[in-house]
């Protein structure tokens, strides 16, 4: 899934709630994606017009959210509480569904966290930092 080319990285998205929608047989990973954007109704829409989501830039200096952005990192933080890693992620995880009573909640609360740690690792040059990853979390659980 990962590639430089802004298609290849989208189709995977359109293509999942494609065969969601008609209720086709799905993968895996396309019943993970398709779950997610179910959760977020505010991008059926756009899932619903390949050309346009294929094309479209969403510019943060106009204080816009790229949806495939968005929805891949609630895929990375649920990849990161299966195979709990950093170890002690997944507690910090359910501990912060139990505090949010809300799993997509806690989730938007801990893109904050792992967006620090990657822009602090492509700043530095560095892996991510896991301990500062779950420090951060532990920090919003309270």
């Amino acid at each position: 899934m990962y590639s430089n080319d802004r298609r290849q990285m989208r189709q995977p998205f359109l293509d999942a709630w494609k065969k969601q929608r008609e209720g086709l047989p799905m993968t895996g990973l396309e019943l993970k994606i398709s779950e997610v954007i179910g959760q977020h109704p505010e991008y059926h829409e756009l899932m619903s017009d390949p050309e346009r989501a294929l094309e479209k830039d969403w510019l943060p200096e106009n204080g816009e959210t790229n949806p495939f952005l968005h929805l891949g990192f609630h895929l990375s933080i649920r990849e990161m509480v299966e195979i709990d890693q950093p170890p002690g992620f997944r507690q910090k995880y359910q501990d912060l569904c139990r505090k949010t009573g809300d799993l997509l909640r806690a989730e938007h609360q801990i893109m904050e966290c792992l967006s620090e740690a990657l822009w602090r690792a492509q700043r530095d040059g560095t892996e991510p930092d896991g301990t500062a990853l779950l420090r951060c979390m532990a920090d919003i659980v309270g």
